[in-house]
């Protein structure tokens, strides 16, 4: 099956024969299917935060840096490839994972290329694609692996006798015998390589000093909850810790950035860092079919103060929480705790 140095569009019989609760699995990143059928998530819609995708990442980094790539198998659906399927193939194949670690919101595998699978790729008379070139022209310097997960998606390592999950679209066979998976049933998880460097924009919130975290919103006109989903600004904060910043520093999500003070962007500024924290030391957030890379879910969901808790008594003075709708997302708050 791995003859080659990639597969692409090879799809496997069985994969069509399983269940959509299909296996269970060591799981390495957003979610693990257990062969019990599960109850409707309460957040079915909830993608990955900064905490869970650390999380990730650290796991991820903790269990396959060093290891080799021998040989990907790519699927027919190009809906998850933000890179050509030839240029990616030709850039993990043969590559050394250094490191995986986080950046915002994506997975991001560094990797030593030696460049051979782009001589393959040449020899086998494909045509090379304008970012194809950029990587052969490349090659003796580090490439990465760049991995979004989406809502559904999932990096799992497995042992290469287990059944494919429906829904898998990228396998990366390791030379250590074990393989990387990439599954995502609902397909907005997104995997691409680029050249080391990759920026996804944005600054990042937990090394941002507090000057710069004002400036960022300062004058604004947007909902500051807006404002801090927005991940051109700040990079890797979403809905749940947004909401939970907030909770902490007064402020309530309707709340015009432009409105807020000095002292409360202080204020802010050191609750965003001290909600995410907690969260990547509590391993995430599971509320939807979240779990860290030995499989076990996050804690952080319990020491949630208005996220998830509408009508539920504040636990600081009682008052009922309340959900608005901004931008499309919820948003949770105390009326009385937060002006």
């Amino acid at each position: 099956m791995y003859a080659l140095a990639y597969r692409i569009g090879q799809r496997r019989s069985k994969e069509s024969r399983l269940s959509a609760l299909g296996f269970r699995l060591s799981a390495l990143g957003f979610g693990c299917e257990s062969l019990e059928p599960k109850a409707e998530s309460l957040y079915p819609d909830t993608v990955p935060e900064l905490p869970e995708v650390e999380t990730i990442a650290q796991g991820l980094n903790k269990r396959v840096s060093g290891d080799m790539i021998d040989s990907v198998w790519i699927g027919s659906r190009p809906q998850p490839l933000k890179s050509p399927a030839v240029t990616i193939a030709a850039t993990l194949e043969g590559g050394r994972i250094v490191r995986v670690h986080r950046a915002g919101k994506h997975i991001v595998f560094d990797l030593e290329t030696a460049g051979e699978g782009f001589d393959k790729r040449k020899s086998s008379g494909r045509k090379e694609t304008r970012q194809a070139a950029s990587l052969h022209r490349a090659r003796e310097r580090n490439a990465q692996w760049i991995v979004h997960l989406g809502m559904t998606g999932r990096m799992v390592v497995s042992d290469p006798a287990a059944e494919i999950a429906k829904h898998t679209h990228l396998i990366a066979k390791l030379s250590s015998g074990r393989e990387l998976r990439f599954i995502d049933p609902r397909m907005f998880g997104k995997v691409s390589v680029s050249p080391a460097g990759f920026d996804p924009g944005g600054v990042e919130p937990l090394e941002v000093g507090e000057d710069q975290f004002t400036a960022l919103f300062w004058g604004r006109k947007t909902p500051i909850k807006s404002a801090l989903l927005n991940q051109k600004l700040l990079r890797g904060v979403g809905n749940i810790y947004a909401d939970e910043a907030l909770f902490r520093a007064g402020i309530r999500p309707r709340r015009r950035a432009a409105a807020i003070s000095r002292e409360q962007y202080r204020k802010l500024h050191q609750t965003v860092q001290e909600v995410l924290r907690e969260a990547i030391a509590l391993g995430g957030s599971s509320i939807s079919d979240y779990v860290d890379a030995d499989g076990e879910e996050g804690f952080f969901q319990l020491r949630h103060r208005v996220y998830g808790r509408e009508g539920e008594p504040c636990l600081v003075c009682r008052t009922a929480i309340k959900r608005v709708v901004l931008t499309g997302r919820s948003s949770h708050y105390c009326p009385k705790c937060q002006k």
